[in-house]
């Protein structure tokens, strides 16, 4: 057994096989909502009015009133309207209307639909909120609070396949063109706006303002991956069959046989890949351990998971 001190060299797709349960163990999950169905698209733009609706509330409740400018364009028209005292509002249609053509021609004819009603509702409930008045006057709370309402606002916006406009827009083409996730490409884009009103405001309101920043793409990646992380297991036993069976009828999930060779010895080992979820990482380890007390286990935490036995795309 080439355990610890070898490397695995997997070999092509052709020596993979997966192995599932019988029909009569495991009963495969429909989507509740099919794709491509009418219902899907009236969610999506749900999705949109929502999220608009708590960018708008929490720009208006916490992050406007304190002189926070997180970024974006919103960002942008709290600098405005300290700079020229401009309405928001206007300042953010303004804007969005030059970002919205780039979005319509880089990224498709029904993403440039949803952004044009982003680009628009957006700023009309920034408009219809702005008589609020705001729940805290304390910076701290306001860049915390804000942080989390923008990037739950912008979680479900990019759920329903949209944008709100602005600065969204240029984070969808990285997104999309360039593998950034959307957290880090809104943080990069949001960075110099942060700079700029470090110097309108004061370097205080900067950095709450960074604060503010990093707790939005923290929950926007939330939102977009959620809560349930699963564990992906690789499996190396010389008790290789007998863990199979445990895996597959003792804790019911599939499993895929790869083929990979020992880098220190040369030889031939079977490669056992299970997806489990966080519940079921004990349980797996004790089958093995039952099985095969000296089987070399790897397991690692992966974002999403879908297909059968998972979430459904």
């Amino acid at each position: 057994m080439d355990r610890g001190v070898g490397i695995l060299h997997l070999k092509d797709s052709n020596s993979r096989r997966q192995e599932r349960p019988s029909a009569t163990s495991r009963r495969r999950k429909e989507p509740l909502v099919p794709a491509g169905s009418p219902i899907r698209r009236i969610i999506e733009y749900v999705y949109l009015l929502l999220g608009s609706m708590v960018i708008a509330l929490s720009f208006n409740l916490f992050l406007n009133p304190n002189r926070i400018a997180t970024g974006g364009v919103t960002g942008l028209s709290t600098i405005s309207q300290e700079l020229w005292g401009i309405t928001p509002a206007y300042i953010q249609w303004g804007m969005n209307i030059p970002l919205w053509l780039l979005g319509f021609f880089m990224l498709g004819g029904r993403f440039g639909i949803k952004t044009a009603i982003g680009s628009f509702v957006l700023p009309l409930f920034v408009l219809l909120t702005a008589q609020l008045s705001p729940l805290t006057d304390q910076a701290l709370l306001a860049s915390v609070y804000g942080g989390i309402g923008i990037g739950l606002g912008l979680g479900l916006v990019f759920r329903g396949r949209g944008s709100t406009g602005g600065m969204d827009v240029v984070a969808q083409v990285l997104h999309r063109y360039m593998g950034i996730s959307l957290g880090s490409a809104i943080a990069l884009l949001d960075g110099v706006i942060i700079i700029s009103a470090g110097f309108v405001f004061s370097a205080e309101n900067a950095l709450y303002a960074l604060i503010g920043l990093f707790i939005t793409s923290k929950t926007i990646d939330l939102v977009q991956v959620g809560l349930n992380t699963s564990k992906v297991a690789f499996i190396i036993s010389d008790a290789s069959a007998q863990i199979a069976q445990s895996v597959l009828y003792e804790l019911d999930r599939g499993l895929t046989r790869i083929q990979g060779v020992g880098g220190f010895t040369n030889e031939e080992k079977q490669v056992m890949m299970v997806v489990i979820g966080q519940r079921e990482v004990t349980r797996l380890k004790q089958l093995i351990r039952d099985a095969d007390p000296y089987a070399f286990v790897i397991i690692s935490g992966t974002s999403e998971v879908f297909g059968e036995g998972f979430q459904l795309y």
